[in-house]
């Protein structure tokens, strides 16, 4: 009887590793899907981003080679 439950354990535990290697692999393949590459859509960003001051031009050039 000890043998069938052990049985029914490894078995248990191979369909969900099963199942959840093809949830996982079913998310990836939907989340690649539902994104498009689209090169022509630009976004113009105007704030306080990056901006090339006098302190970041003085590192540049001590980073020189």
């Amino acid at each position: 009887m000890e043998d069938t439950n052990k049985k029914d354990a490894v078995a248990g535990r191979r369909d969900f590793l099963k199942g959840s290697a093809v949830s996982v692999a079913a998310v990836g393949v939907v989340a690649v899907a539902g994104k498009s590459a689209s090169a022509g859509e630009v976004e113009v960003v105007s704030g306080s981003g990056y901006r090339e001051t006098e302190h970041v031009k003085a590192f540049y050039a001590s980073a020189r080679f």
